[in-house]
């Protein structure tokens, strides 16, 4: 299968220590990728098939990579929305070949660190991450008041 994965236009993306975070502003969603999917993603211009990226990816990790580990991330950009279009997957490798489980199973315990892993979180909008208790209100930590004191449960 020669498919050409390219990542999505419109996302804001920052490297950070050899890690990319990537915020997308159409759902607020914010997604840390590791190093190895770092990596992955870097290659996705497009232009390169899967097999290549594989081929790249070992070279810069110095071990040698299955095309399933190629296919988790895009699997995992695919579930986040990061990718132009969807990823169409060998028969080869079945959904259930490309579990961690299985793709650290295929790598050895050796290369678990060669996992590619996506973290996502949702962001708060500006106003709830704005938003705060006033005085007298219920609270349960000092962080949700105002005023940044929870005195007995009731901010001060």
């Amino acid at each position: 299968m020669n498919h050409k994965p390219q990542t999505r236009a419109g996302l804001i993306v920052r490297e950070l220590d050899g890690e990319i975070l990537i915020f997308n502003p159409n759902n607020n969603r914010a997604h840390c990728l590791n190093q190895t999917a770092a990596l992955v993603w870097r290659q996705c211009d497009g232009q390169k098939t899967v097999a290549e990226i594989s081929l790249a990816l070992s070279r810069q990790l110095g071990i040698k990579l299955d095309d399933r580990v190629v296919w988790f991330a895009l699997k995992q950009f695919d579930r986040d929305h990061l990718l132009a279009s969807k990823p169409k997957l060998p028969a080869a490798f079945a959904a259930a070949a490309l579990s961690r489980r299985e793709i650290v199973r295929a790598l050895g315990l050796t290369a678990v660190v060669a996992v590619p892993l996506v973290t996502s979180i949702v962001a708060p909008s500006a106003a709830q991450a704005a938003t705060c208790l006033p005085a007298g209100s219920n609270c349960s930590s000092s962080a949700e008041c105002c005023s940044g004191v929870c005195n007995n449960s009731i901010c001060a």
